[in-house]
């Protein structure tokens, strides 16, 4: 998708992602976390990339630690786009899912 847009295209989606992190999205600090017992009995599967410094691992292992029913997967060798070691990991877990009653 990205090989072929053009700079205004660009341009246009860097303000947008940069006017949403500016303002934290319009959440108050942690209060994902601490409404992550919502999803208490909720299996979850939270595949994040060592190298992902758009969602940095340490979130997604605080997210991990107050969520009762999530797994923490790490892809060693990957960053926030998908290359094969991700994508091959994001089946994976998928597949998990699709094979529960």
């Amino acid at each position: 998708m990205w090989e072929s847009a053009t700079p205004a295209t660009r341009s246009a989606f860097a303000r947008i992602v940069i006017h949403y992190v500016r303002h934290n999205a319009w959440l108050e600090d942690e209060i994902l976390l601490r409404g992550a017992s919502a999803l208490a009995a909720i299996p979850g599967i939270l595949v994040n990339g060592r190298f992902d410094f758009q969602a940095p691992l340490a979130n997604a292992w605080e997210l991990q630690r107050v969520w009762p029913g999530a797994e923490l997967v790490v892809v060693h060798d990957a960053g926030h786009v998908p290359d094969a070691n991700l994508s091959r990991e994001l089946v994976r877990t998928t597949d998990r899912f699709a094979t529960l009653p």
